[in-house]
């Protein structure tokens, strides 16, 4: 069953309230998204612990063949000073 991007969105929200959050449908079919997530938490950190952050507050969305979220394109940035 396709998951919707209002979903993807909540799920982030749970682990950072704060941050911009937009995701987009690529395809139209609710298992291909792009997701760009700003969060003041990420400053200090690599782009690679940013996105690890963030894919881990979908785990269980992406989780195996079983899973509602097949692909997500992830963009994450410090907002700006």
């Amino acid at each position: 069953m396709p998951i919707e991007a209002q979903e993807i969105e909540d799920l982030i929200r749970e682990s950072f309230p704060d941050a911009k959050v937009t995701v987009t449908d690529l395809a139209g079919d609710g298992n291909h998204y792009a997701a760009e997530v700003i969060d003041e938490s990420f400053r200090g950190q690599n782009r690679v612990q940013q996105q690890r952050a963030v894919y881990a507050a979908l785990k269980d969305k992406m989780s195996g063949s079983n899973g509602a979220l097949h692909a997500l394109a992830l963009t994450t940035k410090v907002p700006p000073e």
